[in-house]
Formats: C-alpha cells, structure tokens, sequence
C-alpha cells in the first residue's frame, strides 16, 4: 500500500493574481461594509489564502459621504485624536466628521480591522475611499461589488 502524500500550497508575491473593486456605500452601514472590506483586502475571498502573505484585492469606496450609522451612534460615537502635545487630545462627533471628511470614517474602521504590523499596513494601502461617485481608477476596469444586505430603514 502506498502512502498519498499531500502538500499544501503557500501563495506568494509571484502567485497571487489581485483584482480591482469598486464599493457604492449609499445606504451602507458602516461596520457591515467595512467588515467585508477588510477580508477582501487581506484575501480571504481567495481559494489559496495564506495568512503571512498580502493576498488580498484593491478597493475602491465611492459615495462615502451616504454611508449609515445605526442606532443613536451617529450622535454619540467620538472619534478622537491626540496630537502629542499636553492637553492635545481632539474629540469630534461622528455627524461632524461625516460632514467635514467623511473618507476618515470609512478608512478608520477598515484599518482597525487588519492586522496592526507592516502586512496589515502593506493591506491598508491597497483602500481607496472618495466622496462622491467619481474616482481615478477607471483604467484598472473595476468591476462592482455588490454586499447583499440593506439597511432597516
């Protein structure tokens, strides 16, 4: 009797093959699409994901100024932000950061979903968030990515 052998296959740099996306966030709720934002940009939509190598796609948000915040989050959810100084902490309210960069909110919630080591910000370059529906990535040919479910309401 002989004894099969099987080996599993590691991707590399040379192996992975990485895709362009584009993600309407009209009417999306953020930490839903942020969530399926980080897997896709570390790879885990792919066959042949390997953990210690960037496999992950290219996302590009548009229309991120009519993302959704449920429940009472979009008046009492702080973003804050320490500059380095004494008495240097800044805090601002989600409905003011989604008026003044709405971009921040999205990428803030995508970064604290991957890895915090240099994969994780290798991952994190590949986000690109705008406002409105216009981006300069025509020329990747970008396909749509649909997320399946709506908001309640």
């Amino acid at each position: 009797m002989s004894k099969l052998h099987f080996t599993t296959k590691h991707a590399n740099e040379a192996t992975v093959q990485r895709n362009w996306y584009v993600v309407d966030g009209t009417n999306q709720t953020v930490g839903r699409m942020c969530a399926r934002i980080a897997a896709i940009l570390r790879g885990k939509n792919k066959a042949y994901y390997t953990p210690h190598v960037d496999t992950g796609d290219y996302i590009i948000v548009i229309n991120c100024e009519k993302i959704v915040l449920t429940g009472d989050k979009l008046d009492q959810k702080i973003y804050d932000h320490f500059t380095g100084y004494p008495g240097g902490r800044k805090e601002e309210v989600a409905r003011n950061l989604i008026k003044r960069r709405p971009e921040v909110v999205i990428e803030r919630a995508v970064k604290g979903m991957l890895p915090k080591n240099r994969l994780g910000r290798k991952m994190y370059k590949k986000l690109f968030v705008y406002v409105g529906d216009k981006h300069p990535h025509t020329a990747q040919l970008p396909k749509e990515l649909n997320f399946n479910y709506k908001t309640s309401k």
